[in-house]
């Protein structure tokens, strides 16, 4: 098959969170399948910094937008597995520091910056001569592909059996704009109603998809559940469960060779799950970092998060004096909203000998502590997939989660008796059932023996790409078998 995935992230060229993860690892599991893979991104400055060996890939062309119009550059990049990644090039929307927004907000011209872009995907992909069997969109950024495609694109012959997959990565990230942004997209105002585009007085891209998509894919099984409902579907679960019949939840994989303690160049220590001395050893390393005594006996909880409520900080935050009473250690690694920053900051001068906190962004960091703590703590209050649970068993390293979307779909909670489980796991969302769980956790610490066998459990875990490209593949041929337009 041709495939082509549309996206406003992928690692290692542009990232702010998993969506790049994702479109840096599926493409080429994909084309070492044996399909033609191809990804489209903008520009961003970020990526122009890096230098890449860069090919113009097809003359330069103008895309119309409301009353203006802007000149769009396409520059190619062969990358491994023979997928070609292509850069939608227009420095006045995307030669910026940051993706999307300063921390003083987003980027007041967003509808006309992402409008512009997936309208150029069509114009390229009939310049270079490709005409895709899917094309499979992400998140909002990408939402009014799945609209053009059955719209404007209609009639087309060239993108005549072209269907569209459009995968919720989270779906509280909606796109909304004000209604006077409408012209931009180039639809008409026959698109402002409650069936299409319309979302209380505003437009969404995200809607948009939801209505055009030919499937709509989550990133677990849990989750696309879950968005079914009013308290997870963010105002959207009624068009979702319209669309329930075309949609589908696919566990988001890792890649076992980039993260994997036996060759990972950012430990200082490399090892097999199974080597608990030398994971000791980078257990008393992440102890220095942090300032924390080094003592394999104490059971040592890290956290690598985005310091927001959806992470769970508001059940987390209440009991951070409790946990500073009891026999362990905690490393928090993350940045988010104001008050967590604080509040995390105050409690690592506070417990210094017990708690290690950083707030910044730090991708080698991140590495020492799935490395060297004992659990990870996932308490989030939804959560799609989570890649974080999914590294830390490659790590050897314990996952503490709450029960939704991927979390659950991964994660199961271990029996003493019956050495079943690869981790631990609580429902309730309140500060009393994750400190219940934590000490729970911590009483199966102490037997080795016991411990032990939860690591191995996780060791034991496949959720590498691998297994979800496969469901991919038979997705695509599917969606590529079915006629007409739900």
């Amino acid at each position: 098959m041709r495939i082509v995935f549309v996206t406003s992230e992928m690692a290692p060229f542009a990232k702010t969170g998993g969506l790049a993860d994702v479109c840096g690892s599926l493409p080429f599991e994909l084309s070492q399948l044996g399909h033609t893979v191809k990804v489209i991104l903008p520009f961003y400055k970020m990526i122009k910094d890096k230098n890449l060996k860069l090919e113009h890939k097809c003359e330069n062309f103008t895309i119309p937008l409301g009353h203006d119009s802007y000149k769009v550059r396409v520059l190619s990049y062969q990358a491994r597995h023979d997928v070609e990644v292509l850069f939608v090039d227009v420095p006045k929307f995307f030669d910026r520091e940051d993706l999307y927004g300063t921390a003083e907000g987003d980027y007041p011209d967003s509808p006309e910056r992402f409008s512009l872009f997936q309208k150029s995907c069509f114009v390229l992909l009939k310049k270079i001569d490709f005409a895709p069997d899917i094309l499979h969109c992400h998140d909002w950024q990408t939402g009014l592909i799945p609209v053009y495609t059955k719209v404007l694109y209609k009639d087309v012959a060239f993108f005549q059996d072209t269907k569209t997959v459009f995968t919720i990565h989270n779906l509280a990230y909606q796109g909304l704009f004000n209604v006077e942004t409408l012209p931009v997209t180039g639809l008409s105002w026959d698109f402002f109603t409650i069936d299409k585009l319309e979302f209380f007085g505003k437009i969404s891209y995200m809607k948009g998809a939801l209505v055009y998509a030919d499937v709509i894919t989550t990133v677990s099984q849990r989750y696309s559940e879950e968005i079914q409902t009013e308290e997870y579907g963010c105002g959207l679960e009624g068009v979702l469960q319209k669309r329930k019949d075309d949609l589908c939840g696919i566990l988001n994989g890792i890649d076992n060779a980039e993260w994997n303690p036996e060759t990972d160049k950012d430990l200082n220590i490399n090892y097999k799950p199974g080597d608990f001395n030398r994971k000791i050893a980078n257990k008393g390393i992440l102890q220095k970092e942090n300032g924390l005594e080094v003592d394999p006996n104490i059971p040592l909880i890290g956290i690598i998060t985005r310091l927001a409520d959806q992470k769970g900080l508001d059940i987390l935050a209440p009991i951070m004096e409790k946990l500073a009473k009891k026999d362990l250690q905690f490393v928090l690694l993350g940045t988010g909203t104001a008050k967590y920053n604080d509040l995390f900051k105050k409690m690592g001068k506070k417990y210094s000998g017990k708690f290690g906190i950083n707030i910044l962004f730090d991708p080698k960091m991140s590495k020492r502590i799935y490395a060297g703590a004992d659990i990870f703590l996932m308490p989030s209050h939804y959560e799609p997939c989570g890649l974080g649970q999914l590294i830390a068993l490659r790590y050897g390293t314990v996952p503490l989660v709450r029960a939704t979307g991927g979390l659950a779909d991964t994660i199961t909670d271990f029996n003493p008796a019956s050495g079943v489980g690869n981790g631990f796991v609580f429902s309730d969302y309140t500060s009393e059932a994750l400190l219940s769980t934590i000490d729970r956790t911590i009483n199966v610490f102490k037997d080795k023996k016991l411990w032990r066998k939860v690591i191995e459990n996780g060791a034991k875990s496949d959720f590498s790409w691998k297994v979800s490209a496969r469901k991919y593949i038979d997705l695509y041929r599917n969606t590529v078998q079915k006629k007409g337009f739900a």
